[in-house]
Parts: C-alpha cells; sequence; structure tokens
C-alpha cells in the first residue's frame, strides 16, 4: 500500500457543521501550529479535513508512516509537504522537534495541525518543542446544539442512550449499544495497550463499569478499590488514564477558602451517556427510563454538555460544583467575572419549586458571589426535561436541550491592538 492511498481517512460520512471550526481557524490565522485533543471518534480528522481539504494529510496509525516519521522525518515531509495534518501525534511524539525546527526556519502560520487522542507525555512533549508556537483545542463529541442545528433532537431516554459520537448521526440505522462495544474494545486493544500504563484489562475493564455507576458523584478510590481488588494507588492511576484519554472529565469543586465545611473531593463524569450506559449495561430508552442511575446519568448529559459549549469557543471551563458537611450541594456552578451562576439539574419533566432549593440557600449562604437578586435571570437555573420557563418563582427553568446558550462565553476576548 502506497503511503499516499494509506493516508486517507474517514470521508465517507456527511459532515455536520461544528461549532468549534471558527475557533481552531482563529487559532490557524494566529498561530505556526494547532494541536486538537479529544476522545476517538469525537470527529478530529473529520473536521480538520473538511475546514483544510488541500492540506496534506498523514495518519500515524499507518504503521508505514509511522515508520517514515520516527526514522528519517525529513523524508517524511517529502511526502507530506506543509500545509499538513498529522493525525495522532503521540504516536511519534519526537517528531514536534522536527516541526519546531521546520516552524523557525520558515514563520509561516498555520502550517501544522496536529491531532491525539490521548495526552501522555505529549503535553510535555509539546511544551518543551512548541511552546509560544501552537495553540491547544480541546474537541468533544457533537453537542446538542450542533445535533439541532441538523435537525435531530431527541428524547431524553434515547439522547441518553445514544451519546453524541458523530458516526451515530451520520446516518440512520447504527445500533448506539453495538457501536460503544466496539468503542470499549478498541480503546482497551489500542490505546490501553499502547500507553502500557494498565497491565490487567480485564481489572480495568470491571473498573470502568464500577465508575459509570458512580457518574455524577464523588471520587472515592479506597471503595472502588476495595470491590476492584486493587490498591487505591493503582484506581488513582486508572483514572488518570480515563482522564488523558479525554473519556472522563473530573469536575471539581468551588470554595473560598480552605474550610473543613467544604468538600473538597471532586466529582467524574463520562465523555458521552452513551458510554456510560454501555458500561452500564442500558441498551435502549425503556430500559434508561426504568434504571436507578437516570438521574445521575442525566446529570452527566448536562454537565458535558456545559463543558462542550465552553471548549468549543475556546473558553476556560470554569465549571464546578458545590458540596458541603451540612448537606448544602448545587449540582453546577460557572464561575466568570468573579460571580457565579448557578444550575441544579432534575431529569423530571414537571415544574417543582423544590427543585431550586439548594441554589436559595446558596444564595443566603454566600450572596457575596452570586449575582444580584434584583435580576430575575441570574438568580438560578433548573436544567431538566420540561418546557422553557424565563422566569418561575424568581428561577430560570431550561429544557437540557439549550444549556449550550446559558454557558457559551458571554463576552468577546480581550484583543491586544496597537
Amino acid at each position: 500500500m502506497s503511503l499516499e492511498i494509506s493516508a486517507i481517512f474517514y470521508y465517507n460520512y456527511p459532515m455536520i457543521q461544528r461549532t468549534v471550526s471558527e475557533y481552531i481557524q482563529q487559532c490557524m490565522h494566529d498561530y505556526f501550529a494547532v494541536a486538537i485533543f479529544g476522545p476517538r471518534q469525537c470527529g478530529k480528522t473529520t473536521l480538520v479535513q473538511a475546514l483544510y481539504p488541500s492540506f496534506s494529510y498523514a495518519n500515524l496509525e499507518d504503521m508505514n508512516i509511522r515508520n517514515l516519521a520516527k526514522n528519517d522525518p525529513d523524508e517524511f515531509f517529502t511526502h507530506f509537504p506543509e500545509p499538513v495534518i498529522i493525525d495522532e501525534i503521540q504516536r511519534v511524539p519526537e517528531l514536534l522537534s522536527t516541526v519546531q525546527v521546520r516552524i523557525d526556519k520558515t514563520k509561516k502560520k498555520g502550517e501544522y495541525i496536529l491531532t491525539g487522542s490521548q495526552q501522555i507525555g505529549l503535553k510535555t512533549s509539546i511544551a518543551q518543542s512548541l511552546a509560544g508556537r501552537v495553540a491547544i483545542v480541546q474537541m468533544q463529541p457533537l453537542s446538542l446544539a450542533e445535533l439541532k442545528t441538523n435537525n435531530i433532537e431527541l428524547d431524553r431516554d434515547t439522547q441518553l442512550v445514544s451519546g453524541c459520537m458523530p458516526f451515530l448521526f451520520s446516518e440512520q440505522g447504527h445500533k448506539p449499544f453495538d457501536y460503544y462495544r466496539n468503542y470499549v474494545q478498541t480503546y482497551l486493544e489500542k490505546d490501553i495497550a499502547q500507553i502500557g500504563a494498565v497491565q490487567d484489562l480485564m481489572r480495568f475493564g470491571s473498573f470502568m463499569r464500577l465508575l459509570a455507576g458512580r457518574t455524577g458523584q464523588l471520587v472515592n478510590n479506597a471503595v472502588i478499590a476495595q470491590e476492584v481488588g486493587v490498591s487505591s494507588t493503582t484506581i488513582a492511576a486508572w483514572l488518570s488514564v480515563l482522564e488523558i484519554s479525554h473519556l472522563v472529565y473530573i469536575l471539581k469543586p468551588w470554595y473560598i477558602n480552605r474550610t473543613s465545611q467544604v468538600v473538597k473531593t471532586p466529582k467524574v463524569y463520562f465523555c458521552d451517556t452513551g458510554l456510560a450506559s454501555y458500561l452500564l449495561g442500558i441498551e435502549n430508552p425503556n430500559q434508561m427510563q426504568r434504571d436507578p442511575l437516570l438521574g445521575s446519568l442525566f446529570e452527566n448529559l448536562v454537565v458535558t454538555e456545559a463543558l462542550k459549549n465552553r471548549l468549543n469557543y475556546g473558553a476556560d471551563p470554569n465549571l464546578f460544583f458545590f458540596r458541603n458537611s451540612k448537606g448544602l450541594e448545587v449540582d453546577l456552578i460557572l464561575q466568570h467575572n468573579k460571580q457565579l451562576d448557578l444550575f441544579e439539574i432534575k431529569s423530571g419533566k414537571a415544574l417543582d419549586t423544590k427543585f431550586a432549593t439548594s441554589m436559595r440557600k446558596f444564595r443566603k449562604t454566600y450572596p457575596d458571589y452570586v449575582c444580584s437578586d434584583s435580576d430575575d435571570s441570574t438568580k438560578g437555573t433548573v436544567v431538566y426535561s420540561g418546557e422553557n420557563y424565563d422566569s418561575y418563582q424568581g428561577f430560570k427553568y431550561v429544557n437540557f436541550h439549550n444549556i449550550g446558550t446559558l454557558v457559551a462565553p458571554k463576552e468577546q476576548p480581550f484583543v491586544l491592538a496597537f
């Protein structure tokens, strides 16, 4: 197989417009290189090839191309001249040194797009080789807003089971449960084996399933370790592997100062509810409706939607949750301009004043950190499965499909002009 033929990848599926496109194009204008990270099959390659169809394309998963990049990087760039897309750059991180030399020689912006599905060792390599030359873009699976622009708006339970991976929405007739089974097998056999950080894949699979059952809960490594049969140190290392592979998101707690009354243990969420549903053995919407973890998976969906709609605009997530020893909890907090936007996440469809109880208590406890009571629109938001209400007893009630509009950056980033 020739290098040129083996470089073709992923072009058979129709393209859903991705919100992150504008941010990638902006970074390509401002920087010499752009590195795009995200979970496998979230659409990185499809997107950059659609945005830059004239670029050379090299997939380092291909053994011949990978060996060429390792053994003769100058010849590699003869076959794949700039501007170029280099896929799965973590396979040959030493290539970054050659990229640096070529950037410093030509000083041309937007010449390199690097993609990767895991960052073990790669962040260090980029920091050493491309500091000041590269922009980092975090890409996620499809957002609900992106699906909506393509006239795809699923009910709660169908959305939770299906997740948001682009392949499932490329055409009618795909089976989410089968897709995620293959996804997990590929991840375990390819990425984990490649990383070499996990010796017992069977126990690691059990760990993933146990973690799915704890989505939206505080991470307790000791308890999980006891159930899996490994040490808590191993569980911490395995959790890092999932985080670095972009399969889970760690939500940190918000607190003012180091006081024992505030819980500082983070929560864990999966990057995609379809993946979590598969790990829990939930095969269809009917099962989801009856599953005791419905509320947790719905919270997972909303939190990751908030994350997507921050990252898609190049903004820092600035997302937190709150819990103290007295039992006060707020599911999601967005911090911006030293103020906090509060969100409670409920899977139900009916209006209920109790949904906002925690936000009311939080506002009384920390009045200096939330927006003024005179502004009803910013008291807090209940994200649920019902209809949108701009104000119900002083709080917004928003259908989960619309969470993106509430967390997207409200201001344009500062641009230095002189």
